[in-house]
């Protein structure tokens, strides 16, 4: 089963990855305390002035939704269950989807797509049959050095791609299993608003003044 991610066009291996705009609210949550690229903030500098995310932040948005993915993929299917989510479109519809089956499809796929051989053979071995790193290096014939550098570029690129990936991301998790709503705003009436009245008030009612005898 294919969650909406396969009505969508995935990054090719050759091709570059949807940028988007990242500020230091997206970053600073992911990134680690104790890095020394970018000192627990999450954006470097470039050039011209410009910053951009830090690797650790990619690697922390792959970490988080590859915990995930272990999650849906060893839940009990029996326990799983139909969700509901708005369907965008002019028709507006609520659709029905298996949001557990539809992450590990997403995640999988995703991968697949944006990964050269090589690397997706060190991510099949290592992520989705959980290999150790010695089993991985004897059977790809790297060194370790070798493979925790694969391991890592692996990691920074899926973790990017997860998080700018459009209009569907993979993270946040929370807006994947949850679905967001984006409904077009509606002008709501105005309230009544009490205005001063224009028009001259009746002049007052003059009594004759009758003095006490």
């Amino acid at each position: 089963m294919l969650g909406p991610w396969s009505r969508r066009n995935y990054p090719d291996r050759k091709g570059a990855e949807i940028n988007m705009e990242w500020t230091r609210t997206h970053t600073l949550a992911l990134a680690a305390n104790d890095c020394a690229q970018c000192g627990g903030l999450g954006l470097r500098g470039g050039h011209k002035g410009q910053s951009y995310p830090c690797n650790c932040v990619f690697r922390a948005i792959f970490r988080q939704c590859y915990n995930r993915f272990r999650y849906c993929a060893s839940r009990d299917k029996q326990t799983s269950r139909i969700s509901v989510e708005y369907g965008p479109g002019r028709s507006a519809r609520y659709v029905w989807g298996w949001k557990d089956e539809e992450f590990v499809a997403d995640f999988c796929l995703i991968s697949r797509r944006s990964l050269n051989d090589f690397d997706y053979r060190i991510f099949k071995y290592h992520y989705l049959l959980g290999a150790d790193w010695r089993l991985c290096c004897r059977k790809l014939k790297l060194e370790r050095g070798q493979f925790f550098h694969h391991v890592y570029r692996i990691q920074q690129r899926l973790g990017r791609i997860f998080r700018e990936l459009e209009p569907y991301p993979l993270y946040p998790l929370d807006e994947y299993f949850r679905g967001t709503l984006h409904l077009p705003a509606i002008p709501r009436p105005a309230k009544n608003v009490v205005s001063m009245r224009t028009k001259p008030l009746p002049p007052r009612l003059r009594f004759p003044i009758v003095k006490a005898a």
